[in-house]
């Protein structure tokens, strides 16, 4: 995002976690289950992908265990992309 001159704030989440309550609002209507990181160990060991979490129960895992958020988390206005994709980076920043 920065070879296409955008500024970016930034968070290391594993210094600084995102709370339960920051996470329920940046997932807000969407859909919490593409918010959890499938490469992640918990995601694996819990079988998250057969057996995906109840919402608040996910906004746990993702408070305790920052690496099962995809990431990068990139925000603009009320558009969020998750996970590093090129393509949809460019369309954020149109």
């Amino acid at each position: 995002m920065l070879e296409h001159g955008a500024e970016l704030d930034s968070r290391d989440l594993d210094k600084e976690p995102l709370s339960e309550a920051e996470l329920d609002m940046l997932i807000g209507t969407r859909d919490y289950k593409k918010f959890l990181n499938q490469r992640n160990e918990l995601f694996r060991t819990k079988n998250m992908g057969e057996k995906p979490p109840a919402r608040t129960e996910a906004i746990k895992f993702m408070a305790k265990v920052p690496n099962l958020i995809r990431r990068p988390v990139v925000i603009r206005g009320d558009q969020i992309v998750l996970g590093y994709d090129e393509e949809a980076f460019k369309r954020l920043l149109k």
